[in-house]
């Protein structure tokens, strides 16, 4: 069974007299377990995209099926519900507090969704999930005193604090370096196959891309592709030819 099921997903924005159509019909199925690219230039619509499949925002018209749960009717406080219950998020700026520690930071969204887990038990599971993630040694460091794939890795850590079944990264690799987007891109690929958790990485890098077993290459609000291999791989084998490692 699919976790994730688009029917004709649409999103029109109404600005004013003027209607503007950003997605025109999406039809696309993600399976459990999968490690998906969501692909596309700035303005193809999978932002918009990206932001109906993580409960951020409702489509126009079209069913959206999350785990066998009807969406796209849902209100702001339901899909929040679905978001605390159901879904992780790691951003390009990685989002965390920064007069709060590593620790703090993680166990944060414990308290934001209402599970009444007592502190310790928040803790235990906080510094357990940092440990998976290379930073044992860095529970009680603030943001200003960690590099930035620290950083990064203590945004996954916190995505995964609820046991989500699905994990968006939006441009996760953004703000660092080569060496280090190699090293979060392998944490992906190991949550992915060690822990079978979905995740749908949003991109415009084709090397970012060549991580995903399949891609959903956007254009003009509509899918191009759902073959990875048949759409890029001309793209890719040019450019590591230009950029050897």
């Amino acid at each position: 069974m699919s976790l994730i099921e688009l029917t004709n997903i649409t999103k029109t924005y109404d600005l004013g007299e003027v209607q503007v159509p950003v997605l025109k019909g999406i039809t696309a199925s993600v399976g459990r377990g999968e490690l998906v690219a969501l692909m596309g230039a700035s303005g193809s619509g999978k932002s918009t995209l990206m932001n109906i499949l993580g409960c951020l925002d409702r489509p126009t018209g079209g069913s959206y099926r999350l785990d066998g749960q009807e969406i796209s009717d849902l209100t702001t406080d339901e899909r929040a519900h679905v978001r605390n219950e159901k879904i992780g998020f790691v951003f390009q700026s990685f989002n965390l507090l920064a007069r709060t520690t590593a620790l703090e930071n993680v166990m944060m969204p414990l308290t934001y969704a209402g599970r009444g887990v007592p502190d310790r038990e928040a803790k235990r599971r906080a510094t357990e999930i940092l440990v998976k993630v290379g930073l044992g040694d860095r529970l009680h460091h603030y943001p200003s005193q960690m590099s930035g794939g620290q950083m990064q890795r203590v945004a996954i850590a916190r995505s995964l604090i609820n046991h989500p079944p699905l994990l968006f990264a939006d441009e996760p690799t953004g703000n660092l370096d080569s060496r280090t987007s190699d090293e979060v891109l392998e944490m992906f690929q190991k949550l992915n196959q060690e822990d079978g958790i979905t995740i749908i990485i949003v991109t415009h890098s084709i090397e970012v891309g060549q991580l995903a077993k399949r891609a959903i290459t956007m254009k003009d609000g509509l899918i191009e592709s759902g073959a990875y291999a048949e759409r890029t791989a001309a793209a890719a084998k040019q450019y590591l030819a230009t950029h050897p490692a």
